[in-house]
C-alpha cells in the first residue's frame, strides 16, 4: 500500500485494509479505531517493481561508507565489546523455546496464548504496542486468533516453497492474504524471522521509524541514505531483507550474535556523531 497516514493521529504504523472496492479505493483502519477511504495515487505512474536481484545490484553498499566513517564505528565497536562482550542470557532460551514453537510440528500443536505471549513480549527485541493485534485478538478469541496467527506464521516461514521469502513478507505486509492475523504486521514479522534465522536478521524491527529502524540506523551510524519506500520501484518486503543484510555485513563479526549485533548498532547511532 502507498503510505497512509491517520487523519486524527497523524501516524502511519499499524494501518489495516478492511477490504478493498473497485477503483483501487479500500477501507482502512489505524489501531486507534479510526477508519476512512483510502484510494491508491494514480499519478505519477512509476515503473514495474523490480527484482531483488535488480535490488541487490543498486542498493547502497558496504564499500560506499566512508573510510574515516568505517574507522569511527570500528572504534565504537572495540568500545562496546570491551564493556559489553555478551548478550543477555535470557534471550538464548527464549529464542530456542520459539524455535520448538514455530517449527512445521510444534505451530499447530502449540497453546495459542504462546502466540499472543510472543507478540507482547520484549525479550530479545521490542515490538512496540500492538494494541491492533491485541484488540483483534480479543474479539475473535484464542481459537480463531490462534489459527490466523499460526497460518500468518506458516506461510511466512514455511510455504510456498517457490515464493521468495521477500514476497511472502509483502503478501502479509500489504494485505493480499485473506487468512493474515490483523495486526501481526512488520515488527512482528521481522521478529519472527529474528528468531527462526538468528544468524541472518538483526533485532531491528522496522525498516523506518522516528524511534530508528534499519534505515535510520544505516544513517547515523554508517552515513548511508537508504530509499524512503515510496520514493523506489522495490517493494517495502525486498527493503526489509535487503537493508537487514547490508547492516549486517557492515556490523561484521565479533558478537555473541545478531541480537549482540544490533545492541551495538543502537548504541553507536547515539555516539558515533561525537568522534573526531
Amino acid at each position: 500500500m502507498a503510505l497512509v497516514m491517520c487523519p486524527l493521529c497523524s501516524d502511519d504504523e499499524d494501518i489495516e485494509v478492511i477490504r478493498t472496492h473497485d477503483g483501487g479505493r479500500r477501507l482502512v483502519k489505524h489501531r486507534c479505531g479510526y477508519e476512512w477511504e483510502h484510494t491508491e495515487p494514480t499519478a505519477p505512474q512509476r515503473n514495474p517493481l523490480r527484482t531483488f536481484d535488480d535490488l541487490k545490484a543498486r542498493f547502497p553498499k558496504p564499500e560506499d561508507v566512508d573510510p574515516g566513517q568505517l574507522e569511527r564505528v570500528a572504534r565504537l565497536k572495540e568500545q562496546y565489546l570491551a564493556v559489553e562482550p555478551d548478550f543477555a542470557p535470557e534471550v538464548s532460551a527464549y529464542w530456542s523455546k520459539y524455535q520448538r514453537i514455530f517449527s512445521p510440528d510444534g505451530l499447530w500443536t502449540c497453546d495459542p496464548r504462546a502466540l499472543k505471549d510472543f507478540a507482547n513480549s520484549e525479550v530479545g527485541a521490542r515490538p512496540g504496542n500492538q494494541a491492533t493485534f491485541n484488540s483483534a485478538w480479543n474479539d475473535m478469541g484464542d481459537a480463531a486468533a490462534g489459527e490466523a496467527t499460526r497460518r500468518t506464521i506458516e506461510y511466512l516461514l514455511h510455504e510456498p516453497d517457490d515464493v521468495p521469502l521477500e514476497d511472502r513478507l509483502q503478501h502479509l505486509l500489504s494485505g493480499t492474504k485473506p487468512f493474515a492475523m490483523t495486526g501481526f504486521k512488520e515488527a512482528l514479522l521481522t521478529r519472527v524471522l529474528c528468531v527462526m534465522y538468528p544468524a541472518r536478521f538483526l533485532t531491528i524491527l522496522k525498516y523506518t521509524t522516528e524511534a530508528g529502524g534499519k534505515r535510520e540506523i544505516a544513517r547515523m551510524v554508517y552515513g548511508l541514505e537508504l530509499p524512503a519506500p515510496e520514493s523506489v520501484n522495490w517493494t517495502l518486503g525486498q527493503l526489509i531483507l535487503r537493508s537487514n543484510d547490508l547492516l549486517n555485513d557492515l556490523v561484521g563479526p565479533g558478537f555473541a550474535n545478531q541480537q549482540h549485533a544490533a545492541a551495538f548498532l543502537w548504541w553507536a547511532k547515539d555516539r558515533v556523531g561525537g568522534l573526531p
